[in-house]
């Protein structure tokens, strides 16, 4: 059964890349184009995967990381995460520590302009982790 992964990011061009990219590689994949509706999301797929923007309208991605280790989310606070954003990971750290006072607990970054093969070998190491 191919893994499902959702895509929470506000930019349709990246969605549109990550879905050529990753249903290429047999993947099933989903998109939101915010926070809220990537929560909603979470809940109606379950995914094996979320690949998560930072910087979005209404609920954005130091929300959804923040929102997922609420206990009444712990039946979805495994699903790995990939960060994916123009925002540099110290930076992104940073503020995430200053408004939680917990590290962000995200599996993978990556840093805008995507390159696919990165993509790709991320995503394959983050699910086998969650399967291994």
């Amino acid at each position: 059964m191919a893994a499902k992964i959702l895509v929470i990011d506000d930019d349709p061009d990246i969605v549109d890349a990550l879905f050529v990219l990753l249903e290429g590689e047999g993947y099933e994949v989903y998109s939101a184009s915010d926070g809220e509706e990537g929560l909603a999301r979470i809940r109606e797929l379950n995914p094996d995967l979320i690949i998560l923007d930072l910087l979005m309208p209404r609920l954005d991605g130091y929300g959804v990381c923040k929102t997922l280790q609420d206990p009444r989310w712990a039946k979805w606070k495994e699903i790995p995460i990939i960060v994916l954003t123009s925002v540099r990971e110290e930076a992104s750290q940073r503020r995430y520590e200053l408004e939680t006072g917990v590290r962000m607990d995200v599996d993978d970054y990556i840093e805008k302009p995507i390159d696919p093969d990165v993509v790709l070998d991320r995503v394959r190491k983050a699910l086998a982790r969650r399967s291994g």
